[in-house]
């Protein structure tokens, strides 16, 4: 549920996530790419919630603005030879070389190395060259990943749900009112753990359509670690979809 305060000047949005356990606390988190989570015992009151954020209104700002000072200083990629890129959660250095005795421009994981051969070697060139690799890999790594999850989701039919690929800005999936699942093909660069977190989280909101208490305890049941996985690709982000 989102929610947003005003301190001085700032609007602050944060996510409430009520949560079944048994405790009593409100805890305010901020992750690395800027959001802001509140975990709330089920049945707390929104003015209660929008209270206990009010107080730490200070601290927030502090963290908001350390983290849009650092997301100021990532320098855009240039596509050249050195440079390091991510899939499946490693890093790989780039390497582009001149095409010699081919006539079509490929792109291989190759002796641990991301290899780029092209007789073009602007930045536009081998840039849309990775792009086209990277999704790719992804259609084929989201299906097989789907095919092994599958079998542990007991609402889903005998039919998969199908994937497409779509780039977003801020997002690592979505699933359409038709059931249609989007990834990110960004989302293919993050560890193995944190593809599947996606995929769950959406084959979750088949049956739950909002993020509700109940779409939590469901997530919660398929992925009990879901939080840390989703802490660990949220660190990522920065780095994982821009580039």
């Amino acid at each position: 549920m989102q929610q947003s305060i005003r301190y001085g000047d700032e609007e602050i949005n944060y996510q409430v996530i009520f949560l079944a356990s048994k405790t009593t606390k409100i805890a305010i988190h901020v992750h690395p790419d800027g959001i802001v989570q509140v975990d709330a015992p089920a049945g707390a009151e929104l003015p209660k919630i929008k209270q206990a954020v009010l107080k730490r209104a200070r601290w927030l700002l502090q963290n908001l603005t350390r983290i849009r000072e650092a997301q100021a200083e990532v320098l855009p990629r240039q596509y050249i030879s050195g440079e390091s890129h991510f899939y499946l959660g490693k890093r790989y250095p780039l390497k582009v070389l001149d095409l010699t005795n081919s006539h079509r421009s490929t792109v291989k994981l190759l002796r641990g190395q991301l290899q780029v051969v092209t007789t073009d070697r602007s930045t536009e060139k081998v840039s849309q060259l990775l792009k086209d690799w990277y999704a790719s890999h992804a259609h084929q790594v989201f299906h097989r990943r789907m095919q092994a999850l599958a079998p542990g989701v007991l609402w889903l039919n005998e039919s998969l749900p199908t994937i497409k690929l779509l780039t977003m800005q801020k997002q690592w999936g979505s699933c359409s009112p038709q059931g249609h699942i989007l990834l990110n093909p960004h989302l293919v660069k993050a560890p193995r753990e944190c593809i599947d977190y996606v995929i769950i989280h959406e084959l979750c909101h088949l049956k739950e359509h909002n993020h509700s208490l109940e779409f939590y305890q469901l997530l919660s049941l398929q992925m009990p670690d879901w939080k840390q996985v989703k802490a660990k690709l949220d660190g990522m982000a920065e780095l994982l979809l821009n580039y």
